[in-house]
């Protein structure tokens, strides 16, 4: 398959024509590695003037698996559009595949969230007896214990860990900085993971500061955090449709839960605008109606406790 020189005009195009931002492009071009990557994984031998639109549906329903949100999903969509019309600009293509190519409807809905006992339940499953189960244990304890989007731990370094002051300094979107409290446990399982484990392993040059690594010795992909999750999923029998940045999720609705001011939480994931962090203060109906049953005075038109004659202001 010859991607490459259609990638490399694509990423010229996305420069020089649109003008288009760095980090912008780079996006664009990660959008089209996915598509790269499918085609790879299931051997379909295709070059991009052979892809059909079928091809690309697909490609969407396997992406989709993968607990991608609904915003992931169409901003890959548009990436993967703007590639073809940029083929077709060129005269390579007639007809773009993509030109009937679905969005998802977008809407502002609650993230699916583990509960504490599914946490515990998927830590559990790890097998701990393998070298990628020490790996992978100290990968799920870090995500949950951070909040960490799946970039910021493929790219968490060795130099970033500052475990004398329980922090981790994560580097994030728009490779803003911050510093973030990390847990015992998340502390114990990455230094088991590093003195235990990594010390064995040939590292490639270039990679050596970089915390979880494959078999290679290079860095975890993306996609590699995604197969991990959903595998223990499937051996912890978690119907719900989960991504690692489900991990995410479940760490910020869990503080706010339990009473974690939301500037606190903003700040630890790295949010520009804490309009984005409200999303979290959502509490299911169960929480609600245990918090009702508990704690308000009367329900069902009865008082929970006898009211005492005092006079309250």
């Amino acid at each position: 398959m010859n991607w490459d020189i259609y990638i490399k005009g694509f990423k010229s195009y996305l420069k020089l024509e649109k003008s288009l931002s760095a980090n912008t492009v780079e996006a664009y071009l990660r959008d089209i590695e996915k598509l790269v990557q499918y085609i790879d994984y299931f051997k379909l031998n295709l070059e991009p003037t052979k892809v059909t639109l079928k091809d690309l549906e697909g490609f969407l329903k396997w992406i989709n698996e993968f607990g991608l949100s609904e915003n992931s999903q169409a901003r890959i969509i548009s990436g993967i559009k703007a590639f073809y019309k940029y083929l077709l600009m060129e005269d390579i293509l007639d007809a773009s595949p993509a030109e009937l190519l679905d969005s998802p409807r977008i809407g502002r809905k609650l993230p699916d969230v583990l509960s504490l006992e599914e946490i515990n339940a998927l830590m559990e499953s790890i097998d701990l007896s393998s070298q990628q189960g020490q790996r992978n244990k100290a990968i799920i304890e870090t995500m949950y214990s951070c909040g960490l989007r799946v970039s910021e731990l493929i790219n968490l370094k060795i130099s970033d860990l500052y475990f004398n002051e329980d922090f981790i300094k994560v580097t994030g979107k728009g490779n803003k900085e911050r510093l973030v409290p990390i847990g015992e446990e998340a502390q114990k399982f990455i230094n088991i993971y590093l003195n235990e484990v990594r010390i064995h392993d040939t590292i490639k040059k270039g990679k050596e500061d970089f915390v979880f690594l494959n078999g290679r010795g290079s860095n975890l992909s993306r996609v590699m955090i995604f197969y991990i999750i959903k595998d223990l999923c499937e051996k912890t029998g978690i119907k719900k449709t989960i991504s690692p940045h489900s991990l995410r999720h479940s760490f910020a609705t869990h503080l706010i839960e339990g009473g974690a001011d939301i500037r606190a939480v903003q700040e630890m994931l790295g949010h520009a605008s804490i309009t984005t962090t409200e999303i979290y203060t959502h509490l299911n109906r169960e929480y609600l109606r245990d918090a009702i049953l508990m704690f308000h005075p009367r329900y069902n038109g009865k008082w929970k406790t006898k009211p005492s004659n005092e006079n309250y202001e």
